[in-house]
């Protein structure tokens, strides 16, 4: 079999483990994985504020998939969305006071089945295995 190949299916298989997982421990927070990392991402930002467009971008998704992730978390009151005052074809995404305070909550029970998932490898594994990753475009 080809090499590549097996690599890439090893990976798909370890990704689907991996949601499994960070989404089982994320749900006592009333979270999927895919809400962490948006609310990660405006996390790591100035006012913990993005375009839209720049926030789909950064978690991988289209642009309906952002807009479709993001609906139910505006009424929960996690995100809130913003008009550009010079553009009105420009949207931002804020994460709420609420938003930040459930991401804080969340973000121990992802370190935790982070550390979990990864207890058999020790730091220069996990190390090499980050850099080898970050490789791959």
């Amino acid at each position: 079999m080809n090499q590549n190949l097996d690599l890439i299916l090893s990976l798909s298989l370890l990704h689907t483990k991996i949601m499994k997982i960070l989404d089982r421990k994320l749900s006592v927070h009333g979270l999927a994985f895919s809400e962490f990392l948006v609310m990660h991402q405006l996390s790591l930002v100035q006012n913990r504020t993005l375009r839209r467009i720049d926030l789909a971008e950064n978690v991988g998704m289209s642009a309906s998939g952002i807009t479709r992730l993001l609906n139910p978390m505006e009424k929960l009151k996690i995100v809130e969305k913003e008009q550009n005052p010079r553009d009105a074809r420009v949207s931002f995404v804020k994460l709420s006071d609420v938003g930040f305070e459930l991401f804080n909550d969340a973000m121990s029970s992802v370190i935790q089945a982070s550390d979990s998932l990864l207890e058999p490898l020790d730091a220069d594994s996990i190390e090499l295995f980050l850099n080898l990753t970050k490789k791959i475009k």
